[in-house]
């Protein structure tokens, strides 16, 4: 983590060497000083919080689901929570910094609720909930793609940040990203009840899980995770369906072993976006969610075609 995000800190318009950076972070005597400290750290730390919260969010949305195809992209969290930061950027003017997060959490639980209840017959069936859910994603896409029209003149200002991107973030940022870190430990309380829902839900009835209420604090959960890791970054592609696949084929389906690793991997790949997208076109900048997408299209059809009896 270290040696990476340390690298991190020399790619950009301006390169450095690893020297220079390392002597930019220790001394206020080095001309490099505020472009490392204040605008490539900055960004930097912020993406292991953002990666982890949409890699666990994933993964928690495919263990209620038992779906490997399921992601917070999928169910409507992230293009609800992306529709209500999208109306503040691009309709509402001079909002204070801590009213964006606030927003995407609330649309983020809005769509949730709105999937669920759409989903419910006497019980959320998993395919049913992803069903839905690819149905709620389009309509608030197109709310996004409504809003981005009708306020063109302001358009250009949130189009980063609607494709996902950490450029631009610093320290209040990360100040904004502290509830994410808070949450993250919540997942492992919900782990072994996870395991046994992958039993299926009367075996896991018969065990003891109460069925709906796990699937409901797990989703409430993944939410509070999607929608914060939007408000803070916007919308980052992918990361919620690559990182707990990954750990899968590391760990093995053990929630108590593919979370944890879900979310370091969820960091370490956003991270990886963030400084390829930096170095890659210098000095030109490709957001770190256009990144993902590039990186995780691919291996999403790689498992629609390996999973496609599940859908």
């Amino acid at each position: 983590m270290v040696v990476l995000t340390l690298l991190s800190l020399a790619v950009g318009a301006v390169p450095l060497t690893l020297h220079d950076t390392w002597h930019a972070i220790w001394s206020e005597t080095s001309p490099y000083s505020h472009l490392v400290l204040q605008l490539r750290t900055p960004r930097a730390l912020l993406a292991w919080p953002v990666g982890a919260a949409l890699a666990v969010s994933g993964a928690l949305v495919q263990g209620v689901t038992r779906n490997p195809l399921a992601a917070p992209d999928v169910i409507g969290v992230t293009s609800g929570a992306g529709l209500a930061a999208a109306f503040v950027v691009l309709v509402l003017e001079d909002m204070p910094l801590w009213f964006l997060p606030l927003s995407a959490f609330a649309g983020g639980i809005a769509a949730a609720l709105l999937v669920y209840r759409l989903a419910w017959r006497g019980g959320v069936s998993p395919m049913h909930l992803v069903l839905v859910g690819v149905a709620v994603t389009q309509l608030f896409a197109a709310g996004i793609d409504y809003l981005a029209s009708a306020q063109s003149d302001r358009v250009a200002q949130a189009v980063i940040w609607l494709r996902g991107s950490l450029w631009g973030r610093n320290w209040d940022h990360l100040i904004l990203a502290l509830p994410l870190v808070l949450l993250l430990p919540a997942s492992l309380l919900l782990a072994q009840r996870l395991n046994l829902l992958s039993l299926g839900d009367p075996a896991a009835q018969a065990l003891g899980v109460s069925v709906n209420s796990t699937r409901k604090q797990a989703l409430l959960l993944s939410v509070l995770l999607a929608s914060g890791a939007v408000a803070v970054a916007g919308t980052v592609a992918f990361i919620g369906l690559l990182a707990p696949h990954l750990a899968r084929l590391l760990v093995g389906a053990d929630q108590r072993r593919l979370l944890p690793l879900s979310a370091l991997l969820g960091g370490f790949l956003l991270l990886v976006a963030d400084t390829l997208g930096r170095g890659l076109l210098s000095p030109l900048e490709v957001p770190a969610g256009i990144m993902t997408a590039l990186l995780g299209a691919p291996y999403f059809l790689h498992l629609l075609s390996r999973y496609r009896k599940v859908i």
